[in-house]
């Protein structure tokens, strides 16, 4: 099948995209391949130590996808290598390391989620650490020779920690250079990445050009905001949806964002015809209750279904419009001896409402937590399972649990 004329590529690739680097370039190129017959190859670097994805990561992984549906090679690089140094970007100290074993199986979390958008039997995966465990020490200093400590002094991160006063390790000065030798390693035509990343992509650039390479083209694409409307996605900033969470989270979560960025989710993060996103836009400003569901129905349909987006509508409109309790909240069967007392936090924590005692409490403090209907304001509550139960706890909105007892 003939590749699509260049200006039609053009309109489906640029959607969302915050810098192209040089933009003129991609349109060479893209005109090189379709004149050729010969796909371009499309990159994409993950890094393991982050093994959950959310919405937030998928901008970029929808872009790589919108590149394999126009006939172009997906090249998936899992940094297991370079997930060992640690991405300094956007760090205030030394980031620690981790071993490859762990980047291994991280990565393999990452592949399994990411074939969720992306076409798995076309897309290449490769582990970084195939050919840079093999690279000697001379190796390592001629790539190294290709950048100069002022240069890398320009990076922001590292500027502000140089002016702070604060330690930079000389090993993560190798981190951008190493993944730019992934670039070399598979010749790519384009990498893609978020803004954050911009620097890492433009020295892959200059390694390609200093090896005699047609230098990649750079895409960066914007880090979308969480659901605070206020930091970029994060799940450290409790900020985030899951891609793997259940339906009615992630409804929920949806739901959740300010009015403002519902375009900006629809745009990134959906597969909504282009043509399409004005008409979402208007809609937006004038109903945005409304377009919100659309967009939360739109996003629970691409991981799990028309069916289950349904149903999570209506839970939503049970548990958080309504304030009323789901009739199939899970079922928790306390193990605590006749008349102990068990903390709260850790009932919770047990119960699979939260991931921490940490969170938990932090919970609470946000006046988050009732248990039939009650709210707690005590973190260190401890309650008699065998005497109240059966009894219902809730954490936020859409968090419930029915708490029972067999003694």
């Amino acid at each position: 099948m003939p590749f699509p004329p260049v200006d039609e590529q053009l309109k489906v690739l640029m959607r969302g995209v915050e810098e192209v680097v040089p933009e003129e370039d991609l349109k060479t190129k893209l005109q090189e391949s379709r004149d050729a017959d010969t796909p371009l190859t499309v990159k994409l670097g993950c890094d393991p130590s982050r093994p959950d994805l959310h919405l937030g990561h998928t901008v970029v992984l929808r872009k790589l996808r919108q590149f394999q549906d126009l006939g172009h090679r997906a090249v998936l690089i899992v940094g297991d290598f370079t997930g060992m140094i640690g991405d300094p970007t956007g760090r205030s100290k030394t980031r620690p390391a981790l071993t490859l074993k762990e980047t291994r199986e991280h990565g393999e979390t990452y592949y399994e989620q990411a074939t969720r958008i992306l076409d798995g039997e076309k897309t290449d995966i490769l582990y970084n650490s195939e050919w840079l465990d093999e690279m000697s020490f001379s190796d390592v200093i001629e790539l190294a020779g290709t950048y100069t400590v002022a240069q890398m002094l320009e990076r922001e991160d590292f500027k502000t920690r140089y002016q702070a006063g604060q330690p930079i390790s000389i090993h993560e000065f190798l981190y951008p250079l190493a993944q730019a030798q992934d670039s070399k390693h598979i010749e790519s035509d384009v990498e893609l990445g978020g803004t954050d990343q911009r620097f890492n992509l433009l020295v892959g650039r200059h390694v390609q050009q200093v090896a005699g390479q047609d230098p990649q083209v750079c895409m960066m694409l914007p880090l979308l905001v969480g659901t605070d409307g206020h930091e970029k996605m994060s799940k450290s900033l409790d900020n985030a949806i899951g891609i793997n969470e259940t339906p009615e989270e992630m409804y929920g979560k949806t739901m959740s964002i300010p009015d403002e960025q519902i375009f900006r989710y629809t745009e990134l993060i959906t597969d909504i015809p282009t043509d399409a996103l004005q008409n979402v836009k208007a809609f937006a400003e004038e109903n945005p209750r409304d377009a919100k569901h659309q967009l939360a129905a739109r996003i629970v349909t691409m991981y799990h279904g028309e069916e289950a987006a349904e149903a999570a509508r209506e839970h939503f409109e049970r548990t958080v419009v309504h304030g009323g309790v789901p009739d199939d909240i899970d079922e928790y069967v306390s193990d605590a001896g006749d008349g102990e007392e068990v903390g709260l936090l850790n009932l919770m924590r047990n119960a699979g409402l939260t991931e921490s005692n940490s969170e938990g409490r932090r919970m609470i403090k946000q006046g988050a937590v009732s248990i039939d209907g009650e709210t707690v304001t005590d973190t260190g509550l401890y309650v008699d399972v065998s005497d109240r139960a059966p009894f219902t706890v809730q954490v936020g909105k859409r968090r419930f649990a029915r708490v029972c007892w067999e003694g």
